[in-house]
């Protein structure tokens, strides 16, 4: 070990096999630790054997002593098939084993004996993307699930095959975002998927809005095209969301006049693409390869129609596919996307006569690169399903506000799954917000709606006895305030006068002196009060569950508004500039965020009645109300912005049913918010110390509160804690 690794490499390694023993795994699995670091340690070198016994760490709290044991033993008998490898393979490994031992840990030890097959086929994201495949197919069915991991379920088998495949999406994904923001001159969002939402192998792209989704493999096209079928199909896709953002309205259309007018409108898309790149021809020409045969069938007569619409060389007899090209080389105007339906539902008639037998379940689009199609098509949304017997029980009965008994005429109990017999009226949409799909591995670009409002005005002196109602909540935080304004001076360097000498600026004055060249006169330091330049958005949660009464009758929101008011006070006394907002969420069209309080306005009567006029509603969807504070505090100028959430528990909504994906879109929101210079702390009420504080804002930056009578002075402790860095 001394002679392969660096002193600070020895101790990393010796901290992760501390971090990997007080886990209680076991002396084998520490033994098997041991092996592997031996054998590997001169090949790949001490950072991934830290990543190894720390992801068995992780493994061994999720999914127990044995199944950390499993995961390094089989990572022993993975040496040899190693040997070849990239050393990253190491961390994808296993981070596709810590995400499952996390989500189905029971499913964990099914899937060891078969890591070697999957790792095999696949490599090692092969082993990220058949992890995150099983649990997207049947992590709601334990039975399923562990099936799946056991390689007892068909769609693992499928997706075995699909890792046949020598060239896969996530290989070229770089590549292809580079290439299609150069050709379209804009960034086209592209991600890789390995199942369709249905279960079933991903074989042609798809677009959802502004999304392209490819296929992550090709897998029943030849391997020597693969390559360039990825590169035609970003293209294609590109083009799409470059060119043609216009949407159909599906109407009494049948599945096979959809398909045709979508052909179509690929033919369209594509001329429009030709006409500005030419050499977009010699892309996707070698994939149209349809040529005239007997028996037709639907899909080879499409494929004949695609091949004669891109290629004018082509002969074809069949009259219809004659009198397509025909009307298609008719239209004057290329940029009328209404040309699509209207020739199509001239060639559907066509084509309705034949009588020709069309499976819209078993169709593939042709050729390869182009995609389903489906994206093209403004889809009616689902209608919603009844409601259980039990929930129609509980909205059918309505508290007596005078007698608290049931009737059916007063407001409606907010219990269990019920919901508000009545919501405000919405306001009007304020922005557009991409989403973290966890599941899919991309972020769906426009997905949540966020609507700005302002909140009715309450009682002011409310908030104003929040205020003065607590005298040694006072004298605490104005003491805090009094060591933020004393305790922070800094010097002043090369003054020509101060308190004492600068002693880099006395020497170079002597040399100068020495040199009979001018000395300098400013040989003097000064310490000054630092000035404070922080702005400060504190960003509330409003949403139903803050409604829970503590201590008899006092909610979680009462207390919220009582800390936010007493932080608010003290603050404009610092006089650092601070917002105060509020969210909630009914669903990703309606993300609510209240603003009391803007950054230049005092923190009055007004402001307080607004604070004061807060009430507990809703739903929790975090990462968009982040996303937009931070865009607030991106347009103010300041040294140092910080977002300071307040909630009371874990994000969610009820149009999401896995409470995981808000959870890793929030984390998401505050890695790229401090990537851009805002400090996200939160502060987090999780009486019972399972909240999601943690996996949302990380170890350092969330204080969570077990008891909601301590929230006021820890907001404030938190506050003039991170804003003296």
């Amino acid at each position: 070990m001394r002679a392969l690794a660096a002193p600070m490499e020895q101790e990393a390694w010796a901290q992760a096999v501390l971090e990997l023993a007080h886990v209680n795994v076991g002396p084998a699995a520490l033994i098997a630790f041991w092996r592997i670091t031996i054998a590997d340690i001169s090949r790949i070198g001490v950072p991934p054997l830290v990543t190894i016994a720390r992801a068995a760490a992780e493994i061994g709290r999720q999914a127990g002593a044995l199944a950390a044991r499993g995961a390094l033993e089989a990572r022993s008998q993975l040496g040899a098939a190693l040997q070849s490898r990239d050393s990253r393979d190491e961390v994808a490994v296993w981070r596709g084993l810590v995400r499952l031992a996390r989500e189905a840990p029971f499913a964990f030890g099914s899937f060891l004996p078969h890591l070697a097959e999957v790792w095999d086929r696949g490599g090692a994201e092969g082993v990220e993307d058949f992890v995150a495949a099983g649990l997207r197919v049947a992590a709601a069915d334990s039975e399923r699930c562990e099936a799946f991991f056991a390689l007892r379920e068909p769609a693992a088998h499928r997706i075995l095959a699909g890792f046949r495949a020598r060239t896969r999406f996530s290989e070229l994904r770089g590549s292809l975002r580079m290439f299609t923001t150069a050709l379209w001159g804009r960034p086209i969002l592209l991600g890789g998927a390995v199942l369709r939402p249905d279960g079933q192998p991903m074989r042609r792209a798809t677009l959802a809005g502004g999304l392209a989704i490819l296929p992550e493999t090709f897998q029943a096209e030849p391997e020597n095209q693969q390559r360039l079928l990825f590169w035609a199909c970003a293209a294609h896709v590109g083009a799409h969301i470059a060119l043609g953002p216009a949407r159909f309205a599906p109407g009494s259309l049948k599945p096979l006049q959809i398909v045709l007018i979508g052909l179509l409108e690929d033919a369209r898309i594509e001329a429009l693409a030709m006409r500005r790149f030419p050499g977009l021809r010699a892309l996707w020409g070698p994939f149209h390869v349809a040529r005239p045969s007997r028996p037709t069938t639907a899909p080879a007569l499409l494929a004949r129609l695609s091949r004669a619409l891109f290629d004018p060389a082509y002969e074809d007899p069949d009259g219809f596919i004659a009198k397509g090209r025909a009307l298609f080389a008719a239209e004057p105007d290329l940029e009328d996307f209404g040309l699509s339906r209207r020739i199509g539902g001239l060639l559907g008639n066509d084509l309705g006569q034949m009588r020709l037998q069309f499976s819209a379940n078993a169709y593939i689009a042709e050729p390869a690169y182009r995609d389903d199609g489906l994206g093209l098509w403004e889809w009616p949304p689902p209608p919603d399903p009844p409601a259980p017997e039990n929930e129609l029980h509980v909205e059918a009965a309505r508290p007596n506000a005078a007698s608290g008994e049931k009737t059916g005429d007063a407001e409606p109990a907010r219990q269990g799954r019920a919901r508000a017999g009545s919501l405000p009226e919405r306001p009007p949409a304020t922005a557009l917000y991409p989403e973290w799909d966890r599941a899919a591995g991309v972020e769906r670009p426009n997905w949540a709606t966020l609507r700005e409002e302002t909140p009715a005005l309450g009682d002011a002196e409310a908030i104003e006895l929040a205020i003065t109602g607590n005298p040694g909540l006072r004298t605490r935080i104005e003491r805090l305030a009094r060591g933020v304004v004393i305790g922070r001076t800094h010097r002043l360097r090369r003054q020509r006068e101060g308190e004492d000498f600068d002693l880099d600026a006395v020497i170079e004055a002597e040399v100068a002196r020495r040199s009979r060249d001018t000395p300098d006169d400013r040989i003097y330091r000064l310490k000054r009060p630092r000035a404070r330049d922080v702005a400060i958005l504190l960003l509330a949660d409003t949403s139903q569950s803050t409604a829970k009464r503590v201590a008899g009758s006092t909610s979680v929101l009462s207390v919220e508004k009582r800390a936010i008011a007493v932080l608010g006070s003290a603050l404009s006394r610092l006089g650092d500039r601070f917002a105060l907002r509020g969210f909630a969420s009914n669903g990703r069209e309606e993300v609510r965020y209240a603003r009391i309080k803007d950054f230049d306005a005092p923190f009055d009567r007004e402001a307080m009645a607004r604070l004061s006029g807060l009430r507990s509603g809703l739903s929790t969807r975090l990462g968009t109300a982040m996303r937009h504070a931070g865009f607030e505090l991106e347009g103010v100028r300041a040294s140092r912005k910080i977002l300071l959430v307040l909630t009371d528990g874990a994000p969610s909504d009820i149009d999401v049913g896995d409470p995981l994906d808000l959870v890793e879109d929030a984390a998401r929101v505050t890695r790229q918010l401090r990537g851009r210079g805002i400090d996200v702390f939160g502060v987090v009420i999780d009486e019972a110390g399972v909240g999601a504080g943690r996996a949302v804002f990380g170890r350092a930056n969330h204080l969570p509160i077990a008891s909601l009578a301590d929230l006021p002075a820890r907001l404030s402790d938190l506050y003039f804690r991170v804003s003296r860095r």
